[in-house]
């Protein structure tokens, strides 16, 4: 097992588990402000059904034009038994169909969860016209804590560039230009976080490294993704290792086409560290 292997608890072939899910569900819409404008009116409605402390509901609702709303005068806010729990995002507005001073019938489905800081709530409307399709349901429940939907978004990057490989063509061509040993650059994000918050830092940087080298690989004559550089950067500083910073900054301006260059997040670290 090779130190990405062992840093990663990477299993073998035979023992991965494929967690691979349709994420293309049309008309579905998840809502915005569910925790925010919509959190008291949430809270009332869980209250009211009785999943204050975590749970399940799918109901009726509506969508109203809030042509008042001085914030976003084009706001679309989602009405379930007269509590207002969030709004439709600005891009489903147009899909909603719905008239300037009108309202629309919609199904809603809203998750709760009890967390350390307080209930948590996710909604999503359907705006099809078929039955909904929905992609979360009362027995596979979507991520709530910071925490699971990292783990989702990491699922998801790694469920992509399978697929990806999987397709072949140029898909997969691209696909592999970014692989180091074995594993895509993409697929580090989650882990490298995770390192830095056990305070792992030398670990986290060996991931650093490995992911730079998969996004040089893969740029195709642009920028590399320049997360991994600014993470490495970051953990450099920490370890008081000033010299291999500059270094890492400027490996990364090497590579990057000269038009891109000024103005990046990378020149100004490095003219600030200079």
């Amino acid at each position: 097992m090779g130190i990405l292997d062992r840093i990663l608890g990477r299993q073998p072939a035979n023992q991965r588990q494929d967690t691979t899910h349709s994420d293309d569900v049309d008309g579905l819409v998840s809502l915005s402000g569910t925790t925010t404008f919509g959190r008291e009116a949430i809270t009332t409605l869980a209250t009211r059904h009785g999943i204050a402390d975590g749970g399940y509901l799918e109901l009726p609702g509506s969508l109203q034009r809030e042509p008042d709303n001085k914030a976003d005068p084009n706001a679309v806010a989602v009405i379930v038994e007269g509590e207002r729990i969030g709004y439709l995002p600005g891009y489903a507005v147009d899909v909603a169909q719905i008239s300037k001073v009108g309202a629309r019938a919609v199904r809603v489905q809203i998750f709760t969860e009890m967390l350390p800081k307080g209930l948590r709530a996710e909604a999503w409307a359907w705006l099809g016209s078929r039955a909904p399709q929905w992609e979360w349901s009362e027995s596979r429940r979507p991520p709530m804590s910071s925490q699971a939907k990292a783990q989702a978004e990491h699922a998801g990057r790694r469920s992509m560039v399978r697929q990806g490989l999987a397709d072949g063509g140029s898909r997969a061509v691209m696909f592999e230009a970014g692989m180091v040993n074995g594993v895509h650059f993409l697929e580090l994000v989650e882990p490298i976080k995770q390192l830095k918050r056990e305070g792992k830092l030398e670990e986290a940087l060996t991931l650093c490294f490995a992911a730079i080298e998969g996004a040089e690989n893969a740029r195709e004559g642009r920028e590399a993704a320049p997360f991994y550089t600014e993470q490495a950067a970051i953990i450099l500083r920490k370890l008081g290792r000033r010299d291999d910073e500059v270094k890492v900054l400027q490996r990364w301006l090497a590579v990057c086409p000269p038009e891109r260059r000024e103005g990046s997040r990378i020149a100004e670290r490095l003219a600030k560290l200079l």
